[in-house]
């Protein structure tokens, strides 16, 4: 497996030093998670990997809380009002996965002004006082199209199936596929759904426009999604494009059966949803007093080839998503090769 994890991890076993840092700081200390969305497998598995690893740092008297409040829509509004209510009950840091880039940077600022930490992933916000957990989503969207062109040389028509509207991610994907049509003219994007990131709301999307496109070679996404287009295109009898997955245990374990019944190619990348556990622990140092940490970390997006997926399978649960929860020292060893 592609993966800097295994990195980090044997950087942090080298300079054990690092986690030597006391935590008594922290210890009286509440940080809260404010997210605006729960309904599909990665979210799911990203809350899970936050919980696996703020319960024991609980537990282990780091912080004396780690509360997850998650919205019960996806308007911007509600989780605005949800990080005023938290700064209001006295939470020292506030970990985030936004709504919007932009539209929650005055409850953001109001919160850094308030003195409470705020950092945000995978849905980050652009207020500057925030601390970010950034993956270079364009460059996984522009990556989907390099693979397209390994399976599909003489290129064709393209099915983009794009996530959640609004949110930083689905605009960073979106325009990193732009840009690897670009570099590919021979593909070309004949129709764009909305897919949320959910199989079944993705199934539907793409059984909707079907009947009315022409033969599609490939379909672009964002995660969560290539099952449910999977099933679309076979319900409706069409032949079977390249799909990109997004890491999900539905996703491989429909490429391996393609695999085995004709050696059916594709490639397959998502952000990890343990870096939840990263943003916590960013949070936590900073509480901590660290003044070296960068308002922007770059970690990197998990991605499998056609040499691995198979390996990682049955590691990942029944609905669930390849994930990583991050330890406090494999989050100062990534906080530390963003430094250099």
């Amino acid at each position: 497996m592609k993966s800097t994890f295994a990195t980090l991890a044997l950087v942090a076993l080298a300079g054990t030093a690092l986690s030597s840092a006391a935590h008594a700081d922290t210890a009286k200390m509440r940080i809260a998670f404010s997210n605006n969305y729960a309904g599909n497998s990665w979210r799911q598995a990203m809350l899970k990997s936050y919980g696996i690893v703020t319960q024991k740092a609980v537990k282990d008297g780091i912080v004396a809380a780690a509360d997850v409040f998650t919205t019960a829509d996806k308007e911007v509004p509600t989780q605005a009002a949800q990080i005023q209510n938290l700064v209001l009950q006295g939470y020292n840091a506030i970990v985030i996965d936004a709504a919007s880039p932009d539209a929650l940077n005055g409850a953001i600022k109001q919160a850094c002004d308030a003195g409470v930490v705020v950092v945000s992933f995978d849905g980050i916000v652009t207020e500057p006082c925030a601390y970010r957990v950034v993956v270079d989503f364009k460059a996984m969207g522009e990556e989907e199209v390099n693979q397209m062109a390994k399976f599909q040389p003489k290129g064709g028509n393209l099915l983009e199936i794009r996530g959640l509207a609004g949110t930083s991610i689905d605009d960073a994907i979106h325009q990193g596929i732009l840009e690897g049509v670009k570099k590919h003219p021979d593909f070309k994007i004949v129709s764009s759904v909305t897919g949320d990131w959910d199989q079944t709301t993705a199934q539907k999307a793409v059984a909707t426009v079907l009947p009315s496109l022409p033969a599609i070679v490939g379909v672009v996404d964002q995660g969560g999604d290539g099952y449910g287009a999977a099933q679309a295109f076979a319900a409706a009898g069409k032949p079977r494009p390249t799909i990109i997955e997004g890491n999900r245990q539905d996703e491989l374990q429909w490429w391996k059966e393609q695999k085995a019944k004709d050696g059916y190619q594709t490639w397959s990348a998502s952000i990890a949803p343990g870096v939840s556990s990263l943003a916590f622990w960013v949070a936590q140092q900073v509480l901590d007093g660290r003044k070296d940490i960068p308002h922007d970390l770059l970690v990197p997006y998990l991605a499998f080839t056609q040499a691995d997926f198979e390996q990682e399978l049955p590691k990942i649960p029944t609905g669930g998503v390849a994930s990583h929860e991050y330890t406090l020292d494999e989050s100062k060893a990534a906080i530390k090769a963003n430094m250099k």
